[in-house]
């Protein structure tokens, strides 16, 4: 759909509540009841409202699902406004550099991020409610960690709860962020209403009374969230061919039984060099001895009984035979 039209500037806007029929190109689930359009006081404007079900309620585009969109570049911006308590979703169909499509899911409900070859599931951490937000999605950072790099954003598709006011793509990053994505001089991943005034045009920015935040959503700021809610989990298992690059999400084995083809063994940390070595050793031969030579007095009981019955067996057998018994023998010896 944007595949023949011009890209080169700052944005490509891809939806705006204003209009007569803003929707024309969009695919909508749910009925009028669950997505309608209404006036804003706070924004001063239009903006379509997505309530119910998040399963259920949805806006698609492209309408076709047999088409594309051909977006190019790299931020995909939506200016949301996400109820408290409510979930929120996002799914992009994206092609990657090997023109092989993969889906990107962003969404509240995910606790933890996992990917597959053909799709992730990005957890939607720290989203600011019940104010207007500038939600800024890095393409390429997630793409080229998780699959095979970015080409083109395909597809959008919104799921309740939320309202929307636009959607639009960046060229550039903006004026406050690094070459990565992130703020500069700032630890968190959300930056000041101001962040974004200088490389987004006036049409597409908030009146200036408005209060709202802009967050910037990428790899970088995700691993920043892993380290204050541990939220990144093993499953997470990205593309392991040639061409791919590792994400390093992998949880390390646990050291234990390790079952092999040839049996179980105990796994522990790598072995020792030099006199540290020898001393380990020895300290283990000594403990090895210690365990064998303890026994509980539950097993030595049983050891002196069986002893007993051995002992008068033999007498038994040795009397049946008119021998003289050795150890009545040794028994007067002694």
């Amino acid at each position: 759909m944007f595949r023949n039209n011009y890209q080169g500037g700052p944005v490509v806007e891809i939806f705006s509540g204003q209009g007569k029929d803003p929707v024309v190109k969009w695919k909508l689930c749910g009925g009028p009841s669950f997505i309608h359009k209404e006036y804003n006081k706070e924004v001063r404007g239009f903006v379509y409202c997505l309530e119910g079900s998040s399963q259920t309620v949805k806006m698609q585009m492209p309408e076709n699902g047999k088409m594309s969109l051909g977006l190019l570049q790299r931020f995909l911006v939506l200016q949301v406004h996400i109820e408290q308590c409510k979930d929120f979703s996002i799914e992009l169909l994206i092609t990657d550099l090997e023109h092989l499509k993969r889906r990107l899911y962003l969404s509240t409900v995910h606790k933890e991020l996992s990917a597959t070859h053909l799709h992730a599931k990005i957890p939607l951490v720290g989203l600011k409610r019940s104010v207007w937000s500038t939600l800024c999605i890095d393409l390429i950072s997630f793409t080229s960690e998780l699959f095979k790099g970015f080409l083109t954003l395909d597809g959008i598709t919104l799921f309740a709860t939320c309202k929307v006011r636009r959607i639009f793509t960046m060229k550039t990053v903006p004026s406050e962020l690094s070459g990565d994505g992130n703020a500069l001089n700032k630890t968190d991943m959300f930056l000041s209403g101001a962040g974004l005034m200088d490389s987004v045009p006036r049409s597409c920015q908030f009146p200036s009374d408005v209060n709202y935040v802009t967050q910037v959503l990428n790899m970088k700021n995700l691993r920043k969230a892993d380290m204050r809610a541990g939220l990144l989990s093993s499953d997470c298992v990205p593309d392991q061919s040639t061409t791919a690059r590792s994400t390093g999400y992998r949880r390390p084995r646990p050291q234990g039984v390790l079952h092999t083809a040839s049996g179980s063994r105990v796994s522990g940390p790598p072995p020792q060099t030099g006199r540290k070595s020898r001393a380990a050793s020895e300290e283990m031969d000594k403990s090895l001895l210690f365990v064998s030579n303890v026994a509980s007095p539950s097993s030595k009981m049983n050891q002196k009984v069986a002893a007993e019955s051995e002992s008068s067996a033999k007498l038994r057998d040795h009397l049946s035979h008119g021998e003289p018994s050795q150890i009545l023998l040794q028994g007067r010896i002694e």
